[in-house]
This record gives structure tokens, C-alpha cells and sequence, in this order.
């Protein structure tokens, strides 16, 4: 469970160069996961407001080049109430594939981080190449309503030397069926 996670319902578009770049594929939306019936247990709904935050489309400083802030040109800046980041053009066209991408979080193989969130790896195969596409998120209940929040998605590259966490399987149903029972997720072993 998190708290205090400001998330924007409604993006504005960044404007760049007299070029606006629209943000609504990201505006907060609901969704509904299906757990099929099984045998013994009947088929099982989980309502779902689905958020994404600002390090879907933006990114952080390069700290391996040693980028600081002073070298990045101030119209390339976005921020929201929290802080203040740079707009990524390549994040920014792959965020556009999110709402389809957490619309089929059930169906996917997801993995705890060893924190209190959890991961997906998308593959993407444009230009014939394959590129792991790190989709980070959130799951919580607030005032009764199960809540997903997408806090990044970025493809590892050399921009992205930390090393991604080790891979502990859970599935997305134990995740939603955890929090909506205010059952505490079990941290995979170190």
C-alpha cells in the first residue's frame, strides 16, 4: 500500500517548438480486470482507476554523462506540482501504448520489485529489433476503490545502467485480490 502519490487526472500537453504533443492517453480512466470462475470459485471483478504518472513520457538527469541541469534547454522542461523533469521524446511516443499495455496487466507475466510495487516487461518489436519495455506500477485502495498507478515505463538502455530487479513472480490477481482484502503482499525472499 502507498500514500501520498500526487498524480495529475489530466495532463496538459507539452508544447515544444509551436508543436503540442497530447498527453490525454494518459488522463486516469477505469478499468475492469476479470478473474475467470474456476471449479470451486466463482468469476471475480476488479475495478480499477488507472493512473500514470510523470516519468511515463519524462525522464531524470543522465547522471553516467554528467548532465546537469544547466545543460538541458529550459522549453525541453515539463513539472508538475512535485517536480520537474525532461520531456522525453521516445518515452513519450512508447507512452502511448500504456492504457493498452495495463488493460492487459492480467494476462501478463508480472514481477516483484522487492518494494512495494511491482513490474512487467513489454516487448516491443519495432524495426525488427526486440527491446524490453520496464512498466513500474503501483496498487492501493483508497477509500474503498482499488487504485493502479503506473509510476514509470522506459526501455534499459545505457541511460539505464542500474540493474533491473530480480525477477519474483506474482500474479496480477494476487496483487488485486491482496489489497482489496487489505492483505499485506509478502516480499519475495533476498
Amino acid at each position: 500500500m502507498f500514500t501520498g502519490v500526487y498524480v495529475i487526472k489530466i495532463w496538459k500537453p507539452f508544447d515544444y517548438q509551436q508543436v503540442l504533443y497530447d498527453l490525454t492517453h494518459l488522463n486516469e480512466f477505469e478499468w475492469t480486470f476479470v478473474q475467470a470462475a474456476k471449479t470451486d470459485k466463482p468469476e471475480i471483478r476488479y475495478v480499477f482507476r488507472i493512473e500514470f504518472g510523470l516519468h511515463c513520457f519524462t525522464r531524470g538527469l543522465n547522471t553516467h554523462k554528467k548532465e546537469l541541469w544547466d545543460d538541458v534547454p529550459s522549453d525541453l522542461l515539463y513539472s508538475d506540482s512535485r517536480e520537474q523533469r525532461i520531456f522525453d521524446f521516445n518515452r513519450y511516443e512508447l507512452s502511448k501504448k500504456l492504457p493498452e499495455i495495463t488493460k492487459e496487466l492480467s494476462k501478463k507475466k508480472c514481477f516483484h520489485t522487492g518494494k512495494e510495487n511491482f513490474f512487467i516487461i513489454e516487448l516491443l518489436n519495432e524495426q525488427g529489433l526486440r527491446q524490453e519495455y520496464e512498466v513500474y506500477f503501483q496498487v492501493s485502495k483508497s477509500q474503498g476503490k482499488l487504485k493502479l498507478f503506473v509510476q514509470s515505463a522506459y526501455i534499459r538502455d545505457s541511460n539505464h545502467r542500474t540493474s533491473q530487479p530480480k525477477k519474483q513472480k506474482i500474479s496480477f490477481f494476487v496483487i488485486a485480490h491482496n489489497v482489496k482484502t487489505n492483505k499485506k503482499i509478502k516480499l519475495p525472499p533476498k
